[in-house]
């Protein structure tokens, strides 16, 4: 298991969170939608058939930053929103919220010991588990919505059992698990494209690939589930100096503030909430325009280029510097990153060091070789308590072979700050490369 997804505040979480992170291999993947897991969620009283209207999205990237939006835009418009999100920063509690609020440490608990008691001994996993734990929250607390984050792929993913949402979402593809679902981004955009249902519109990102606009085509033609695409049924365009969105669908064209959340990949991300607001309106739900502009300009999502404007890892960093934490880890999330860094880079306002760990599931060559291009630095380090992450050596290495201008490295991320703040010059600090150092790096910030 990785040491970062049962840490808890609560001891006593902490013991059974721990514990269900052991079931079945622990947090690896075991994709498919066993009938074990089925049968689990019959001795519940099948929650997933009593939820409120769901709304299900996947994609490789900006699935959560597109799910925390679509939470904030609902909320501020009066309604009742659960959301399921996975993976957590710092605590299990986040990919949980029942009626708009993080789940309470007490109903987590009791929740965590029915579910177990049900399942008395099967061989599920850890994601098994805790989706059928926010299926049972959701069912017993009434709202208006319940947004539906996948784990992974679409097809087999856990999440993938509520009949009939009243809209699904698809964000970016791009390269991530292949392993398990396939080379391809065709091969990957059709696991993707599993959470389709009949009858049921989707709305679909934007996407450079001819073949993923082709794999979404046609299985929305297969199951009649009418298909928005983004470039051809609606589109949303950053204005200039950014000046807010226009988004354009049937024939009209609408302005929209900018996104709360930094980085021009955020303006496609608001799109799909703009499309599926659309489609909502269609079933009779009401959206006031202030709502909307208030929910997407006080969205929040931490570690999503996130600034760090006070604590204790600022303070390690020279005088005049700033800090900024995002989760990405793959190649789709290191050509983001490097978008920002080059709209940085043209500012010429501070050099970019860009703090990099990895876990060793993930592709870092793909990743580097992105980012590494538009850093005065690149100090590599490893996730504390993490033994599968890479060895910040090689990272180093691998940083330097795809153009980092200076490459260091260091045992851990204090050290990486701390190395970064005896070099005596301002810069702008980017930590990048997994939610799991994303993760500590908050709580490291916090803690002092």
């Amino acid at each position: 298991m990785y040491a970062a997804d049962a840490r808890h505040d609560n001891p006593t979480l902490a013991e059974k969170l721990a514990h269900i992170f052991t079931l079945r291999g622990g947090p690896s993947i075991d994709l498919t939608i066993r009938p074990a897991y089925l049968e689990l969620l019959a001795r519940l009283g099948d929650p997933h058939l009593h939820l409120p209207p769901v709304i299900h999205v996947a994609g490789t990237n900006g699935k959560g930053s597109t799910v925390a939006m679509l939470r904030a835009v609902l909320g501020a418009s009066g309604y009742r929103v659960h959301a399921y999100t996975s993976p957590h920063l710092m605590k299990f509690n986040e990919r949980i919220t029942v009626a708009g609020v993080e789940i309470e440490d007490a109903a987590l608990e009791a929740l965590l010991d029915e579910v177990m008691a049900a399942n008395a001994g099967a061989d599920l996993t850890f994601f098994e588990i805790t989706t059928a734990l926010a299926f049972l929250a959701f069912a017993r607390t009434k709202a208006d919505f319940a947004i539906l984050e996948t784990g992974l792929g679409g097809r087999l993913d856990c999440t993938n059992v509520v009949p009939a949402p009243l809209v699904t979402a698809i964000t970016a593809i791009g390269h991530d698990h292949n392993e398990f679902l396939g080379e391809t981004l065709a091969e990957i955009a059709a696991e993707k494209a599993g959470i389709m249902k009949p009858d049921r519109p989707c709305v679909i990102g934007p996407t450079n690939d001819p073949a993923v606009t082709d794999v979404m085509i046609r299985r929305g033609a297969e199951i009649n589930a009418p298909i928005l695409m983004a470039g051809r049924d609606y589109h949303a365009t950053q204005l200039p100096d950014r000046g807010g969105i226009l988004f354009e669908i049937d024939g009209g064209r609408e302005n929209w503030p900018q996104p709360n959340l930094p980085g021009a990949h955020q303006v496609a991300n608001a799109g799909i909430v703009l499309a599926i607001l659309r489609q909502l309106e269609k079933d009779d739900y009401i959206f006031d325009r202030t709502a909307i502009k208030e929910g997407l300009t006080q969205t929040r999502w931490p570690a999503r280029l996130e600034h760090i404007e006070k604590g204790a890892l600022l303070a390690l960093l020279p005088p005049g510097s700033t800090l900024w934490v995002d989760g990405g880890h793959n190649e789709s999330a290191g050509a983001v990153l490097a978008t920002q860094a080059k709209t940085w880079n043209r500012q010429g306002d501070l050099p970019l060091t860009i703090v990099v760990g990895m876990m060793q599931t993930k592709r870092a060559e793909d990743f580097l070789r992105h980012v590494a291009p538009h850093s005065a630095t690149v100090v590599a380090t490893e996730i504390q308590d993490e033994s599968k992450c890479w060895p910040a050596a090689d990272l180093a290495a691998l940083a330097g072979q795809h153009g980092a201008a200076t490459v260091h490295h260091a045992p851990d991320l204090a050290q990486a700050l701390t190395l970064i703040g005896k070099q005596g010059q301002a810069t702008r600090v980017l930590i990048c490369g997994s939610l799991y150092l994303a993760g500590q790096a908050l709580r490291l910030n916090k803690a002092a």
